[in-house]
């Protein structure tokens, strides 16, 4: 991936050397110009590396995801505060996860800890379990559904 990303920089700085130019939008070409020949070179090896922009774009995406779950969560934990009765039922459960190395389940347990309402408390020795706090637990299992279709399934791709 590192190496694909200095080529495609190469091929973009070469670019603007041939061009005389050192303009944003000359870069910009050469780098378009370095991605279709990475491309290209892909093609021409069937079992090369995966294509990095494609791994950028699963950091986009999880990063995309995280947001959207941190707005979420906050507006839920403002409307428990603000109702006149707080109707929370707070409970701990169990996640079992398929991430497989110590870093993707570290990064799973921070994503979780940093979404508002939820914590998480303790990860079994073996790294296949999360015990997680909830402020308000309706169904354990649609949590635990959300969590392994938000976050987990895309933690995947960036890792993977």
């Amino acid at each position: 991936m590192t190496l694909q990303f200095l080529f495609n920089l190469l091929v973009a700085l070469l670019w603007m050397a041939i061009n005389n130019s050192s303009s944003g939008a000359t870069f910009l070409i050469g780098f378009l110009l370095g991605i279709g020949m990475l491309l290209l070179f892909r093609r021409s090896k069937p079992q090369a590396q995966p294509f990095y922009l494609k791994r950028l774009w699963s950091i986009f995406k999880l990063l995309l995801i995280f947001i959207r779950e941190l707005t979420i969560s906050n507006f839920v934990v403002i409307y428990h505060i603000l109702r006149p009765k707080l109707a929370i039922r707070p409970g701990i459960f169990a996640y079992e996860t398929a991430l497989t190395s110590a870093w993707e389940v570290t990064l799973l347990s921070c994503l979780i800890c940093l979404t508002p309402g939820t914590l998480t408390l303790d990860v079994s020795r073996d790294g296949k379990t999360l015990y997680i706090h909830a402020i308000d637990i309706k169904d354990a299992e649609e949590m635990v559904k959300q969590i392994r279709g938000n976050f987990e399934q895309v933690i995947m791709e960036v890792t993977r």
